[in-house]
């Protein structure tokens, strides 16, 4: 994976929980702040088109979609 570097300013008290999570997990802090942005940024994309689209697919479904795919 390409990378590239950032510099950002944040809340002491976020930088914490980050520096805390990262002991925690035992992952680089920038590996714990990728991951979130990720999660966030798919909720929200995901929150998007469900409001924008409203075709709803079922659970089974979604697996013989996913089966005739294969």
């Amino acid at each position: 994976m390409n990378t590239t570097r950032l510099n950002i300013t944040i809340p002491t008290s976020l930088n914490n929980d980050i520096v805390r999570y990262s002991n925690e997990l035992n992952k680089k802090k920038s590996h714990i702040i990728a991951s979130a942005l990720d999660m966030y940024f798919d909720l929200k994309v995901a929150k998007k088109r469900l409001s924008e689209d409203d075709k709803r697919v079922s659970f089974d479904d979604f697996f013989k979609e996913l089966e005739t795919d294969v």
